[in-house]
């Protein structure tokens, strides 16, 4: 966030996103980050994969030739093909989720939370079967003649619970912005900026008015998009991480290896990394898989309730692939680049965001292994012996001249920290006041080496291979067709949303929200918009897993009349 020239109005704003941050982590400690969520997730998934008899095994080749269009009548309902609905619902799925996500998800719970990503897709992919099949089954025709489906109408419509119906719309509509939309323009603003110094504000506005031009022609014009794009950005993607990984083809088995070591026990320090518990890499895992593959979120049903077809058994199998090429194919591969470069343990420069940032008192030495415990114990729990720092820092030619301060950064201790003047660049001479471990860092910035994540962690992995300085431009790059789709297609998931409560002419103002919301995400704090999105994807989440649940009997009745009529 840009800072202002008046310290009072930017003490205000420093204590607000201050506050606002750890009311997000409050919600997510009961919410997406406590693991009750995580079994939740994963209990409806295994629960569904057992009581219809393994379908994401038994059905994987038939998936493959429905998509092709073998088995489905020219002349059926719908507004678009499998394949064109299968696009759009990756191109919702295939964006950050792939790059950043999983970058992410090593930076909380190390190698091990991949192992759980996994575990989130395999059963995710009768996940998206169940809820992709019963909302194209009770999907309607809007006032416009085009196809409206997701959870909201079967919870109406079948399990008659407008209420629980009405709120996953609006649980949509917030999940649009805060899950499809802020962090996939946040991403693609920091990534240009890193590697083109484009200002935040440029990627914000020229994209934001390619965004509004596209999504204003509604799906056929969304769907037309997708299906040109996600094909090309995955191939490209795909083959410059492949080329990443073969240039460390000697540490392919070691990450695979580590991956499964720490399942159950906690990643152990490594480097930079200060080490992960299993609760850690267990939520985090889980939590990234359902952001990444949007599997039980219900999000996708809705994309797939546009396509053509007789019966819904057929789009809900086409969807079961979804999870398999997007996580367990495209997230795997990024894993794969992030652990055998072994970026992940290592600490970068790079400038400190204030939702990151901490002071905390006492001189902590990572390389004493009581002050390392302390400091993991903290990080993990906020428990220990470790206190934030309150008071002045004096601060000469750019350093802190306290010796019994320790400053955090990205869950790491941050070194050679530096404090510049964000009006000539100088290094910075004065005092900072520091309340609870928050510094003011009003007109100066505060720069260093730490742990990276999300987006800078892969393009530093792709620097590492023969493209070298040229890596992270083709992630930059690649990063802009996979965040910029994904925010295409979830505008669309929003509009059926706001089409269920309120009608078709509340559309434009919708879609007009939408782009300004998308400008504005260029320029927010990147670890404050992924606090948003933890959050509300999770409300978006909770009534469709109830609703499919309930739903049993019915999923396994649709299933077996569809493969006893077309074996």
């Amino acid at each position: 966030m840009k800072e202002t020239n008046d310290p009072t109005i930017q003490d205000a704003i420093n204590k607000f996103l201050s506050i606002f941050g750890d009311f997000l982590d409050l919600l997510d400690g009961f919410l997406g980050g406590h693991p009750w969520f995580a079994f939740a997730l994963l209990g409806v998934g295994v629960w569904f994969t057992l009581y219809l008899g393994l379908p994401q095994l038994r059905h994987f080749p038939r998936a493959w030739r429905i998509l092709a269009g073998k088995e489905t009548p020219a002349d059926s309902p719908g507004d678009t093909t499998h394949f064109q609905a299968l696009s759009t619902a990756l191109s919702g799925t295939v964006g950050t989720g792939n790059i950043a996500g999983v970058a992410l998800a090593i930076f909380w719970g190390g190698p091990a939370a991949i192992f759980w990503m996994w575990a989130t897709a395999f059963v995710g992919m009768t996940t998206k079967f169940v809820e992709v099949t019963l909302s194209h089954k009770y999907r309607i025709k809007d006032d416009k003649g085009e196809m409206a489906g997701g959870p909201m109408f079967y919870m109406e419509r079948r399990l008659n619970l407008k209420w629980l119906a009405v709120i996953f719309a609006v649980a949509t509509i917030f999940c649009t912005l805060g899950s499809g939309n802020l962090p996939q323009i946040n991403s693609i603003a920091k990534g240009l900026g890193t590697s083109f110094s484009i200002p935040y504000w440029t990627t914000g506005l020229v994209l934001a008015i390619i965004l509004g031009l596209i999504i204003i022609g509604g799906i056929k014009r969304i769907a037309t998009f997708a299906s040109s794009v996600v094909p090309f950005m995955g191939t490209v993607y795909v083959i410059g991480a492949i080329t990443v990984i073969v240039t460390h083809y000697d540490q392919i088995l070691p990450s695979l290896g580590s991956i499964f070591s720490y399942v159950f026990s906690g990643t152990a320090a490594v480097g930079g990394f200060l080490g992960a518990s299993f609760a850690l890499a267990f939520t985090k895992g889980v939590g990234r898989g359902l952001f990444s593959n949007e599997a039980g979120q219900g999000s996708a049903p809705i994309a797939h309730a546009s396509a053509k077809g007789e019966s819904p058994v057929s789009e809900g199998l086409v969807s079961l692939l979804e999870p398999f090429i997007d996580t367990l194919v495209i997230c795997t591969i990024t894993a794969l680049v992030i652990l055998a470069s072994g970026v992940w343990t290592q600490k970068y420069e790079n400038d400190f965001e204030l939702s990151s940032l901490e002071i905390v008192q006492g001189s902590i030495d990572v390389n004493d292994d009581a002050d390392k415990s302390e400091l993991v114990l903290y990080l993990n729990s906020n428990k220990g012996d470790i206190e934030s720092f309150d008071g002045v820092l004096t601060v000469a030619d750019g350093v802190i001249q306290e010796d019994d301060v320790t400053v955090i950064h990205n869950r790491s201790v941050a070194e050679d920290v530096k404090i510049y003047s964000t009006e000539d660049g100088t290094a910075f001479s004065g005092e900072i006041t520091v309340v609870e471990g928050l510094p003011n860092l009003h007109k100066v910035e505060m720069k260093g080496k730490s742990l990276i994540h999300s987006v800078p962690l892969t393009a530093e992995a792709f620097r590492t291979s023969i493209f070298g300085d040229f890596g992270p431009h083709i992630v930059s790059l690649t990063l802009v067709f996979f965040a910029f789709t994904t925010a295409v297609a979830w505008s669309y998931y929003g509009d059926r949303a706001i089409v269920y409560l309120f009608g078709v002419k509340y559309l434009l103002a919708y879609r007009m929200a939408y782009t300004v919301m998308f400008f504005i995400g260029a320029l927010l704090d990147t670890t404050l918009v992924w606090k948003i999105s933890a959050v509300t994807l999770i409300f978006m989440a909770l009534p469709n897993l109830v609703g499919i649940t309930l739903l049993s009997k019915e999923m396994k009745s649709t299933t077996r009349e569809f493969f006893t009529k077309s074996p």
